[in-house]
Protein backbone atom coordinates (compact mmCIF):
# COMPACT_ATOMS: atom_id res chain seq x y z
CA UNK A 1 0.00 0.00 0.00
CA UNK A 2 1.25 3.08 -0.82
CA UNK A 3 1.57 6.03 2.00
CA UNK A 4 0.60 9.75 1.59
CA UNK A 5 3.63 11.06 0.05
CA UNK A 6 3.89 8.12 -2.72
CA UNK A 7 0.56 8.88 -3.34
CA UNK A 8 0.92 12.68 -4.07
CA UNK A 9 3.82 11.48 -5.86
CA UNK A 10 1.83 9.08 -7.87
CA UNK A 11 -0.79 11.02 -8.33
CA UNK A 12 1.83 14.09 -10.10
CA UNK A 13 3.69 11.75 -12.09
CA UNK A 14 0.66 10.73 -13.91
CA UNK A 15 -1.47 14.05 -14.13
CA UNK A 16 -4.16 13.15 -11.99
CA UNK A 17 -6.34 16.09 -11.91
CA UNK A 18 -9.22 14.66 -9.22
CA UNK A 19 -9.36 12.86 -6.41
CA UNK A 20 -12.79 11.50 -5.41
CA UNK A 21 -13.59 10.61 -1.94
CA UNK A 22 -15.67 8.44 -1.00
CA UNK A 23 -18.32 7.06 1.64
CA UNK A 24 -21.65 5.99 2.48
CA UNK A 25 -24.86 7.12 4.10
CA UNK A 26 -27.09 5.47 6.60
CA UNK A 27 -28.60 3.50 4.21
CA UNK A 28 -25.51 2.55 2.19
CA UNK A 29 -26.02 4.80 -0.73
CA UNK A 30 -22.43 5.71 -1.99
CA UNK A 31 -21.60 9.52 -1.63
CA UNK A 32 -19.01 11.29 -3.15
CA UNK A 33 -17.39 14.34 -3.70
CA UNK A 34 -14.17 15.42 -6.04
CA UNK A 35 -11.07 17.31 -4.97
CA UNK A 36 -8.10 18.71 -7.23
CA UNK A 37 -4.86 17.63 -6.82
CA UNK A 38 -3.90 20.62 -5.20
CA UNK A 39 -5.98 19.72 -2.26
CA UNK A 40 -4.66 16.67 -1.46
CA UNK A 41 -2.13 17.11 0.80
CA UNK A 42 -4.56 19.16 2.64
CA UNK A 43 -7.27 16.31 2.47
CA UNK A 44 -4.56 14.16 3.71
CA UNK A 45 -3.63 16.44 7.07
CA UNK A 46 -6.88 18.11 7.77
CA UNK A 47 -10.03 16.24 5.92
CA UNK A 48 -11.91 17.80 3.75
CA UNK A 49 -15.38 19.09 5.23
CA UNK A 50 -19.16 18.79 4.16
CA UNK A 51 -22.57 19.11 5.70
CA UNK A 52 -23.43 16.19 7.26
CA UNK A 53 -27.06 16.96 7.24
CA UNK A 54 -27.71 16.66 3.56
CA UNK A 55 -26.49 13.00 4.19
CA UNK A 56 -29.40 10.42 5.26
CA UNK A 57 -29.21 9.29 8.84
CA UNK A 58 -25.70 11.69 9.33
CA UNK A 59 -26.74 15.15 11.47
CA UNK A 60 -29.54 17.46 12.14
CA UNK A 61 -28.85 20.79 10.69
CA UNK A 62 -27.80 22.63 13.54
CA UNK A 63 -24.97 20.15 13.99
CA UNK A 64 -23.87 19.55 10.45
CA UNK A 65 -20.13 20.20 10.19
CA UNK A 66 -18.42 16.89 9.10
CA UNK A 67 -15.20 15.56 7.81
CA UNK A 68 -14.13 13.36 5.16
CA UNK A 69 -10.52 12.35 5.89
CA UNK A 70 -9.47 9.81 2.88
CA UNK A 71 -7.92 6.42 4.20
CA UNK A 72 -4.66 6.04 2.29
CA UNK A 73 -4.91 2.43 1.89
CA UNK A 74 -7.74 3.04 -0.50
CA UNK A 75 -6.13 5.01 -3.34
CA UNK A 76 -6.92 3.67 -6.57
CA UNK A 77 -7.57 4.90 -10.50
CA UNK A 78 -10.62 4.87 -11.60
CA UNK A 79 -10.76 2.16 -14.35
CA UNK A 80 -13.26 3.36 -16.11
CA UNK A 81 -11.79 6.82 -16.33
CA UNK A 82 -9.44 6.52 -19.45
CA UNK A 83 -8.57 10.21 -20.44
CA UNK A 84 -7.98 12.56 -17.55
CA UNK A 85 -7.47 9.98 -15.13
CA UNK A 86 -9.37 10.25 -11.76
CA UNK A 87 -8.51 8.40 -8.43
CA UNK A 88 -10.42 7.90 -5.19
CA UNK A 89 -10.08 7.01 -1.49
CA UNK A 90 -12.31 5.73 0.50
CA UNK A 91 -12.87 7.92 3.72
CA UNK A 92 -13.77 7.73 7.46
CA UNK A 93 -16.25 10.62 8.52
CA UNK A 94 -15.14 12.74 11.33
CA UNK A 95 -16.30 15.46 13.24
CA UNK A 96 -14.93 18.90 13.77
CA UNK A 97 -12.54 18.26 16.20
CA UNK A 98 -11.26 15.31 14.98
CA UNK A 99 -13.17 12.71 16.71
CA UNK A 100 -14.67 9.47 14.79
CA UNK A 101 -18.19 10.54 14.05
CA UNK A 102 -20.45 8.09 15.73
CA UNK A 103 -22.75 7.57 12.77
CA UNK A 104 -20.36 7.12 9.58
CA UNK A 105 -21.02 3.11 8.53
CA UNK A 106 -17.46 2.44 8.48
CA UNK A 107 -16.90 3.58 12.11
CA UNK A 108 -19.51 1.21 12.98
CA UNK A 109 -17.74 -1.78 11.59
CA UNK A 110 -14.48 -0.85 13.41
CA UNK A 111 -16.33 -0.83 16.57
CA UNK A 112 -17.21 -4.12 16.06
CA UNK A 113 -13.68 -5.23 14.65
CA UNK A 114 -12.07 -3.65 17.68
CA UNK A 115 -14.50 -5.67 20.07
CA UNK A 116 -13.53 -8.86 17.80
CA UNK A 117 -9.57 -7.98 19.09
CA UNK A 118 -10.74 -7.70 22.61
CA UNK A 119 -12.22 -11.31 22.30
CA UNK A 120 -8.72 -12.33 21.20
CA UNK A 121 -9.39 -12.88 17.82
CA UNK A 122 -7.25 -11.37 14.85
CA UNK A 123 -9.48 -11.68 11.53
CA UNK A 124 -12.52 -11.65 10.31
CA UNK A 125 -12.79 -13.27 6.92
CA UNK A 126 -15.83 -12.40 5.19
CA UNK A 127 -16.82 -13.69 1.58
CA UNK A 128 -19.61 -12.23 -0.36
CA UNK A 129 -21.69 -13.40 -3.47
CA UNK A 130 -23.53 -10.60 -4.96
CA UNK A 131 -26.17 -11.20 -7.25
CA UNK A 132 -27.66 -8.56 -9.73
CA UNK A 133 -29.34 -8.25 -13.01
CA UNK A 134 -28.85 -6.43 -16.49
CA UNK A 135 -31.91 -5.18 -17.96
CA UNK A 136 -31.82 -2.77 -21.70
CA UNK A 137 -32.47 0.47 -19.71
CA UNK A 138 -32.93 2.28 -15.93
CA UNK A 139 -36.56 3.04 -16.99
CA UNK A 140 -37.67 -0.42 -16.74
CA UNK A 141 -36.74 -4.14 -15.72
CA UNK A 142 -36.64 -5.29 -19.46
CA UNK A 143 -34.27 -8.51 -19.36
CA UNK A 144 -31.26 -8.93 -21.94
CA UNK A 145 -31.07 -12.64 -22.02
CA UNK A 146 -33.24 -15.72 -20.68
CA UNK A 147 -30.18 -17.62 -19.63
CA UNK A 148 -29.93 -19.76 -16.50
CA UNK A 149 -27.67 -21.15 -14.48
CA UNK A 150 -24.39 -21.55 -15.27
CA UNK A 151 -25.44 -21.11 -18.88
CA UNK A 152 -22.95 -20.60 -21.15
CA UNK A 153 -24.58 -19.98 -24.70
CA UNK A 154 -26.11 -17.24 -26.68
CA UNK A 155 -28.68 -17.03 -24.23
CA UNK A 156 -25.75 -15.30 -22.19
CA UNK A 157 -25.78 -12.08 -23.83
CA UNK A 158 -23.92 -10.62 -20.74
CA UNK A 159 -20.72 -12.63 -21.19
CA UNK A 160 -18.48 -9.92 -22.33
CA UNK A 161 -19.79 -7.12 -19.32
CA UNK A 162 -19.16 -9.97 -17.39
CA UNK A 163 -15.71 -9.70 -18.55
CA UNK A 164 -15.20 -6.20 -18.65
CA UNK A 165 -16.91 -5.96 -15.25
CA UNK A 166 -14.23 -8.54 -13.71
CA UNK A 167 -11.20 -6.65 -14.97
CA UNK A 168 -12.02 -3.79 -13.73
CA UNK A 169 -12.32 -5.12 -10.51
CA UNK A 170 -8.49 -6.44 -10.75
CA UNK A 171 -7.66 -3.16 -11.62
CA UNK A 172 -8.72 -1.93 -8.40
CA UNK A 173 -7.38 -4.42 -6.45
CA UNK A 174 -10.25 -6.89 -5.63
CA UNK A 175 -9.87 -10.39 -5.96
CA UNK A 176 -12.24 -12.07 -7.97
CA UNK A 177 -12.65 -15.56 -8.06
CA UNK A 178 -15.38 -16.93 -10.86
CA UNK A 179 -17.91 -15.04 -12.34
CA UNK A 180 -21.67 -16.51 -13.97
CA UNK A 181 -25.17 -16.48 -14.77
CA UNK A 182 -27.32 -16.83 -12.13
CA UNK A 183 -30.60 -18.67 -12.03
CA UNK A 184 -33.33 -15.79 -13.14
CA UNK A 185 -33.27 -14.38 -16.49
CA UNK A 186 -30.84 -11.74 -16.84
CA UNK A 187 -29.56 -12.08 -13.52
CA UNK A 188 -25.75 -12.14 -13.06
CA UNK A 189 -22.68 -12.97 -10.00
CA UNK A 190 -19.42 -11.74 -9.61
CA UNK A 191 -18.00 -13.75 -6.46
CA UNK A 192 -15.20 -11.97 -4.42
CA UNK A 193 -12.03 -13.67 -2.99
CA UNK A 194 -12.34 -13.60 0.92
CA UNK A 195 -10.74 -11.18 2.95
CA UNK A 196 -10.51 -9.01 6.20
CA UNK A 197 -13.88 -7.25 6.79
CA UNK A 198 -13.36 -3.67 6.66
CA UNK A 199 -11.37 -3.90 3.30
CA UNK A 200 -14.52 -6.53 2.07
CA UNK A 201 -16.95 -3.95 2.94
CA UNK A 202 -14.87 -1.18 1.12
CA UNK A 203 -14.54 -3.61 -1.75
CA UNK A 204 -18.15 -4.39 -2.10
CA UNK A 205 -19.47 -0.83 -2.14
CA UNK A 206 -16.97 -0.65 -4.85
CA UNK A 207 -17.81 -3.76 -6.84
CA UNK A 208 -21.78 -2.17 -7.16
CA UNK A 209 -20.54 0.58 -8.27
CA UNK A 210 -17.82 -0.99 -10.92
CA UNK A 211 -20.98 -3.01 -11.94
CA UNK A 212 -23.16 -0.44 -12.87
CA UNK A 213 -20.45 1.82 -14.55
CA UNK A 214 -19.54 -0.97 -16.68
CA UNK A 215 -22.98 -1.88 -17.83
CA UNK A 216 -23.50 1.96 -18.65
CA UNK A 217 -20.45 1.37 -21.20
CA UNK A 218 -22.16 -1.19 -22.56
CA UNK A 219 -25.38 0.72 -22.58
CA UNK A 220 -27.41 -1.61 -20.56
CA UNK A 221 -28.21 -1.36 -16.91
CA UNK A 222 -27.03 -2.62 -13.62
CA UNK A 223 -29.55 -3.40 -10.43
CA UNK A 224 -28.76 -4.76 -7.52
CA UNK A 225 -32.21 -4.69 -6.51
CA UNK A 226 -33.26 -7.49 -4.76
CA UNK A 227 -36.66 -8.55 -6.19
CA UNK A 228 -36.93 -6.38 -9.63
CA UNK A 229 -38.97 -9.10 -11.54
CA UNK A 230 -42.23 -11.14 -10.67
CA UNK A 231 -42.23 -15.00 -10.20
CA UNK A 232 -38.36 -14.88 -10.62
CA UNK A 233 -35.65 -15.38 -8.43
CA UNK A 234 -34.48 -12.20 -6.42
CA UNK A 235 -31.28 -11.57 -6.08
CA UNK A 236 -29.12 -12.45 -2.35
CA UNK A 237 -25.63 -11.86 -1.19
CA UNK A 238 -24.74 -15.55 0.68
CA UNK A 239 -21.62 -14.39 2.96
CA UNK A 240 -19.18 -16.55 4.36
CA UNK A 241 -17.64 -15.43 7.66
CA UNK A 242 -15.49 -17.19 10.02
CA UNK A 243 -12.61 -15.83 12.70
CA UNK A 244 -8.96 -16.28 12.85
CA UNK A 245 -6.25 -16.11 15.72
CA UNK A 246 -3.05 -15.52 13.74
CA UNK A 247 -3.21 -17.72 10.55
CA UNK A 248 -5.26 -20.56 12.37
CA UNK A 249 -8.98 -20.86 11.66
CA UNK A 250 -10.77 -20.73 15.35
CA UNK A 251 -13.76 -22.21 13.25
CA UNK A 252 -12.45 -25.69 12.67
CA UNK A 253 -12.23 -28.68 15.42
CA UNK A 254 -11.03 -31.89 13.28
CA UNK A 255 -12.60 -33.76 16.13
CA UNK A 256 -16.31 -32.41 15.77
CA UNK A 257 -18.49 -34.21 13.34
CA UNK A 258 -19.08 -31.23 11.15
CA UNK A 259 -15.61 -29.93 11.86
CA UNK A 260 -16.88 -27.22 13.84
CA UNK A 261 -15.16 -25.98 17.21
CA UNK A 262 -17.55 -24.33 20.29
CA UNK A 263 -16.49 -21.28 18.75
CA UNK A 264 -17.95 -21.83 15.75
CA UNK A 265 -20.95 -23.41 16.97
CA UNK A 266 -21.58 -20.59 19.50
CA UNK A 267 -20.94 -17.86 16.76
CA UNK A 268 -23.58 -19.58 14.56
CA UNK A 269 -25.87 -20.11 17.44
CA UNK A 270 -25.36 -15.75 18.29
CA UNK A 271 -26.54 -15.59 14.28
CA UNK A 272 -29.24 -17.86 14.67
CA UNK A 273 -30.99 -16.45 17.88
CA UNK A 274 -30.42 -12.83 17.00
CA UNK A 275 -31.53 -13.24 12.96
CA UNK A 276 -34.72 -11.54 13.20
CA UNK A 277 -33.68 -8.51 15.44
CA UNK A 278 -30.95 -7.99 12.56
CA UNK A 279 -32.92 -8.56 9.83
CA UNK A 280 -33.51 -5.23 8.86
CA UNK A 281 -30.12 -4.25 8.44
CA UNK A 282 -29.91 -7.56 6.47
CA UNK A 283 -32.83 -6.97 3.91
CA UNK A 284 -33.62 -3.11 4.13
CA UNK A 285 -36.18 -2.07 1.73
CA UNK A 286 -39.74 -2.86 1.11
CA UNK A 287 -38.80 -4.68 -2.02
CA UNK A 288 -36.15 -7.05 0.22
CA UNK A 289 -38.69 -9.05 1.54
CA UNK A 290 -40.60 -9.60 -1.80
CA UNK A 291 -37.56 -11.95 -2.25
CA UNK A 292 -37.84 -13.66 1.34
CA UNK A 293 -40.72 -15.73 0.19
CA UNK A 294 -41.05 -19.85 0.06
CA UNK A 295 -40.04 -21.58 -3.26
CA UNK A 296 -37.21 -19.10 -4.45
CA UNK A 297 -33.91 -20.22 -3.00
CA UNK A 298 -34.17 -17.79 -0.63
CA UNK A 299 -33.95 -19.12 2.86
CA UNK A 300 -36.94 -17.67 5.40
CA UNK A 301 -36.30 -20.26 8.13
CA UNK A 302 -34.34 -20.50 10.74
CA UNK A 303 -31.85 -22.77 11.47
CA UNK A 304 -28.69 -24.47 9.59
CA UNK A 305 -27.27 -27.24 7.41
CA UNK A 306 -24.84 -28.81 5.69
CA UNK A 307 -26.14 -29.25 2.21
CA UNK A 308 -29.77 -27.83 2.34
CA UNK A 309 -30.17 -24.56 0.86
CA UNK A 310 -33.05 -23.92 2.11
CA UNK A 311 -31.47 -23.11 5.97
CA UNK A 312 -30.83 -19.59 7.11
CA UNK A 313 -26.78 -20.65 7.46
CA UNK A 314 -24.92 -23.21 5.65
CA UNK A 315 -22.25 -24.91 6.96
CA UNK A 316 -20.31 -26.12 3.61
CA UNK A 317 -18.38 -29.35 3.77
CA UNK A 318 -14.95 -29.94 5.40
CA UNK A 319 -12.18 -30.25 2.60
CA UNK A 320 -9.51 -32.65 4.17
CA UNK A 321 -6.84 -30.75 4.55
CA UNK A 322 -8.32 -27.26 4.12
CA UNK A 323 -9.10 -26.18 7.95
CA UNK A 324 -8.71 -22.73 7.01
CA UNK A 325 -11.80 -22.97 4.74
CA UNK A 326 -13.90 -23.55 7.46
CA UNK A 327 -16.80 -21.13 7.63
CA UNK A 328 -20.19 -20.18 7.85
CA UNK A 329 -22.17 -18.80 4.99
CA UNK A 330 -24.98 -16.97 6.05
CA UNK A 331 -28.00 -16.85 3.23
CA UNK A 332 -30.46 -14.65 3.57
CA UNK A 333 -28.61 -10.77 3.38
CA UNK A 334 -29.33 -8.99 0.00
CA UNK A 335 -26.64 -7.00 -1.92
CA UNK A 336 -28.80 -3.80 -1.51
CA UNK A 337 -27.58 -2.27 1.99
CA UNK A 338 -25.08 -1.19 3.82
CA UNK A 339 -21.95 -3.47 3.36
CA UNK A 340 -20.24 -2.19 6.58
CA UNK A 341 -24.00 -2.64 9.01
CA UNK A 342 -24.34 -5.65 7.19
CA UNK A 343 -20.80 -7.45 8.34
CA UNK A 344 -20.73 -5.34 11.68
CA UNK A 345 -24.25 -6.95 12.67
CA UNK A 346 -23.11 -10.49 11.80
CA UNK A 347 -20.18 -10.48 13.35
CA UNK A 348 -21.77 -8.68 16.73
CA UNK A 349 -24.59 -11.31 16.65
CA UNK A 350 -21.94 -14.10 16.55
CA UNK A 351 -19.87 -12.35 18.76
CA UNK A 352 -22.70 -12.74 21.50
CA UNK A 353 -23.21 -15.90 20.59
CA UNK A 354 -19.51 -16.68 21.59
CA UNK A 355 -20.55 -14.81 25.10
CA UNK A 356 -23.35 -16.20 25.96
CA UNK A 357 -22.11 -19.58 25.01
CA UNK A 358 -25.02 -20.18 22.29
CA UNK A 359 -26.01 -23.73 21.38
CA UNK A 360 -26.99 -25.06 18.16
CA UNK A 361 -29.41 -28.39 17.68
CA UNK A 362 -28.63 -30.68 14.83
CA UNK A 363 -28.78 -29.51 11.29
CA UNK A 364 -31.93 -29.78 9.21
CA UNK A 365 -30.71 -32.06 6.38
CA UNK A 366 -34.08 -31.83 4.55
CA UNK A 367 -36.20 -29.58 2.92
CA UNK A 368 -37.26 -26.92 4.74
CA UNK A 369 -39.89 -25.94 1.86
CA UNK A 370 -41.67 -29.27 2.12
CA UNK A 371 -42.37 -28.71 5.29
CA UNK A 372 -46.19 -27.61 5.88
CA UNK A 373 -46.57 -24.71 8.58
CA UNK A 374 -47.85 -27.45 11.53
CA UNK A 375 -45.13 -29.59 10.56
CA UNK A 376 -42.57 -26.68 11.05
CA UNK A 377 -44.35 -25.54 14.35
CA UNK A 378 -43.68 -28.82 15.76
CA UNK A 379 -40.45 -28.85 15.10
CA UNK A 380 -39.51 -25.81 16.65
CA UNK A 381 -38.99 -23.90 13.35
CA UNK A 382 -38.91 -20.11 13.32
CA UNK A 383 -39.07 -17.57 10.85
CA UNK A 384 -37.51 -14.46 9.39
CA UNK A 385 -39.58 -11.20 9.64
CA UNK A 386 -41.52 -11.16 6.18
CA UNK A 387 -42.15 -8.00 5.85
CA UNK A 388 -39.67 -4.85 6.47
CA UNK A 389 -42.68 -3.56 9.10
CA UNK A 390 -42.03 -6.87 10.93
CA UNK A 391 -38.52 -6.88 11.01
CA UNK A 392 -38.22 -3.40 12.77
CA UNK A 393 -40.37 -4.01 15.74
CA UNK A 394 -37.87 -6.80 15.93
CA UNK A 395 -34.76 -4.28 15.84
CA UNK A 396 -36.78 -1.58 17.59
CA UNK A 397 -36.74 -4.08 20.76
CA UNK A 398 -33.37 -5.23 20.23
CA UNK A 399 -30.57 -4.74 22.63
CA UNK A 400 -28.19 -5.98 20.22
CA UNK A 401 -29.43 -3.67 17.68
CA UNK A 402 -28.91 -0.66 19.85
CA UNK A 403 -24.72 -2.08 20.68
CA UNK A 404 -24.22 -2.23 17.05
CA UNK A 405 -25.38 0.95 15.80
CA UNK A 406 -25.04 3.15 18.77
CA UNK A 407 -27.64 5.38 20.14
CA UNK A 408 -27.19 8.22 17.68
CA UNK A 409 -27.49 5.70 14.53
CA UNK A 410 -30.04 3.15 16.02
CA UNK A 411 -32.25 5.95 16.55
CA UNK A 412 -32.37 7.22 12.66
CA UNK A 413 -31.95 4.16 11.38
CA UNK A 414 -35.26 2.81 12.73
CA UNK A 415 -37.27 6.54 12.13
CA UNK A 416 -35.74 6.26 8.57
CA UNK A 417 -37.02 2.65 7.45
CA UNK A 418 -40.38 3.24 9.46
CA UNK A 419 -40.71 6.58 7.37
CA UNK A 420 -40.38 3.81 4.12
CA UNK A 421 -43.06 1.84 5.55
CA UNK A 422 -45.66 4.23 5.73
CA UNK A 423 -44.59 5.42 2.22
CA UNK A 424 -45.03 2.56 0.49
CA UNK A 425 -48.45 1.19 2.72
CA UNK A 426 -49.57 4.56 1.12
CA UNK A 427 -49.25 3.42 -2.42
CA UNK A 428 -51.39 1.46 -4.53
CA UNK A 429 -50.19 -0.88 -6.40
CA UNK A 430 -50.53 -2.55 -10.32
CA UNK A 431 -50.93 -5.42 -8.20
CA UNK A 432 -54.34 -4.30 -6.27
CA UNK A 433 -55.32 -2.26 -9.43
CA UNK A 434 -55.89 -5.31 -11.46
CA UNK A 435 -56.91 -7.78 -8.52
CA UNK A 436 -59.97 -5.37 -6.95
CA UNK A 437 -60.66 -3.15 -8.95
CA UNK A 438 -62.79 -4.72 -11.85
CA UNK A 439 -64.31 -6.86 -8.98
CA UNK A 440 -64.70 -4.63 -5.74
Amino acid sequence: MLDKDEIIEKVQDKNIEFIRLWFTDLNGVLKSFAITNDELENAFDRGMGFDGSSITGFQDIEESDMIAMPDPETFVILPWRHENLVARMICDVRKPNGEPYEGDPRYILKRGLKKMEEMGFDHFYVGPELEYFYFKSPEKPEPLDKGGYFDLTPLDLASDLRRDTVLALKKLGIRVEYSHHEAAISQHEIDIRYDDALKMADNMVTYRLTVKEIATQHGVYATFMPKPLNDEYGSGMHTHQSLFKGNTNAFFDADDPYHLSEIARSYLGGVLKYSKEITSILNPWVNSYKRLVPGFEAPVYIGWSRSNRSALVRVPHYQPGRAEATRIEIRCPDPSGNPYLQLAVTLMAGLRGIEEKCGVAEPMEFNLYDLNEEERMGRGIQTLPSSLQEAIRYSEKSELMKEVLGPHSFKRFITLKKMECDEFNRQVTDYEIKKYYPLL
